[in-house]
């Protein structure tokens, strides 16, 4: 079957990389089993029920139109006309969780693309030993996170943390899912540390077998104090990188995906400076972020804003993104889209509130026909680039 001469092709690559392991048959599995992204040519693994695996994708493929037709497709023909034609092909995504399909629908042409957020990626071999049963409960719920985050046009922290507990991964399947709605495939799988220079190591299996035992062992970890509710998760399968490329041609550059687990606070990002030192290798950068409880109103989030500030080159965003009191005198015009009459939940220690309120105001009205991110607190549409202004 075509599944199974891909996954054994791609075989090599597992010996051919000095570094860590990859898991390139398990990604294309799931990718086809629970993302549903490829056609019924590609055979369904015998120990799993087809007649389970066909009803969830005929439901995922009902999902994907959906979301195509009432969003992904208006939102990229309106950004692909907003968006410059010589940004850079590098994309950071801070507070992203596993949500590839909005980048894709940002930055179709991106090629290496970083989600950071608080959730981990899960471990891609439970494709390997979950039962027919526990995977027909998983791809329910995970389907179930998936069409929440493609009505809503975002996802909150709650179901990324619950997708990310599922035995099937969940963050990576939200991934694989932004893959299938966008023409892509996965082609090979690996988890990665960074170093303290920034750099990435890769992992091999049985450096991610200790490092779950180890966690296992001592049990859950909840830390002493909390800032903002939620917490970053423990886990050995931290970080995760994803290649890509358009499905079916084999000859097109192969595109990357990481997410990172990574809390951006700057309590954390001070007492561990990699995914700073990480991100910052990687120059000028183009950003988006949506739905990011608006952290970096906070004065608790000045390091992940101070790089934001120092490698952005074009950044899409709601009301979340960067205020107008940092974005000005860093060199930045910010331009609105649509209404904006204030963020419908929000701490502001500083009147940032009355900031974008007073900036909508003031420039011309430009229609917006769909959600991005959050709706302000009346439930209209806004959007916001933030863009390094002329000179």
């Amino acid at each position: 079957m075509r599944l199974a001469v891909v996954a054994a092709v791609l075989c090599w690559s597992v010996a051919a990389h000095a570094e860590g392991t990859e898991f390139a048959a398990q990604v294309r599995e799931m990718f086809r089993v629970a993302a549903c992204g490829q056609d019924d040519a590609d055979a369904i693994p015998e120990r799993f029920n087809a007649k389970t695996i066909d009803a969830h994708c005929k439901e995922m493929a009902e999902v994907y139109k959906s979301y195509k037709r009432a969003w992904a497709d208006q939102a990229q023909s309106f950004i692909a006309k907003l968006r410059p034609d010589d940004l850079p092909k590098t994309v950071v995504y801070p507070f992203g969780g596993g949500d590839l399909s909005s980048a894709l629908a940002v930055y179709p042409d991106a090629m290496e693309l970083t989600t950071i957020s608080l959730e981990a990626p899960g471990d891609i071999r439970a494709i390997d030993t979950i039962t027919k049963d526990k995977l027909a409960v998983d791809l329910d719920t995970i389907t179930t996170d998936i069409r929440r985050l493609y009505h809503a046009a975002h996802s909150t922290t709650k179901s990324l943390q619950q997708a990310s507990h599922s035995v099937l991964p969940g963050t990576i399947m939200m991934a694989l899912a932004g893959l299938a709605v966008h023409d892509m495939e996965p082609v090979q799988l690996r988890y990665f540390d960074i170093e303290p220079d920034g750099s990435i190591k890769y992992l091999t299996a049985d450096e991610l077998d200790q490092r779950a035992t180890d966690i296992a062992a001592k049990g859950e970890h909840k830390p002493k104090k909390i800032t903002h509710y939620w917490y970053e998760q423990t886990s050995a399968f931290a970080n995760v990188e994803i290649l890509y490329r358009p499905r079916g041609d084999d000859k097109a550059p192969l595109r990357t995906y990481r997410h990172i687990l990574a809390n951006l606070d700057d309590p954390h990002l001070k007492s561990d400076d990699r995914v700073i030192k990480h991100l910052e290798k990687k120059g000028q950068v183009a950003v988006m972020t949506k739905a990011a409880s608006f952290l970096l109103w906070f004065d608790d989030f000045q390091t992940i804003r101070n790089y934001l500030l120092e490698h952005t080159v074009w950044m899409i965003s709601d009301a979340s993104g960067i205020p107008p009191r940092y974005a000005g005198p860093a060199g930045f015009e910010q331009v609105t889209y649509g209404d904006f009459v204030g963020p419908y939940f929000i701490q502001d220690e500083h009147d940032d509130r009355d900031a974008f309120i007073k900036m909508w105001a003031k420039q011309p009205h430009r229609p917006l026909p769909f959600r991005f991110g959050y709706p302000d607190k009346e439930k209209h549409n806004h959007l916001l680039i933030t863009r390094r202004a002329a000179h």
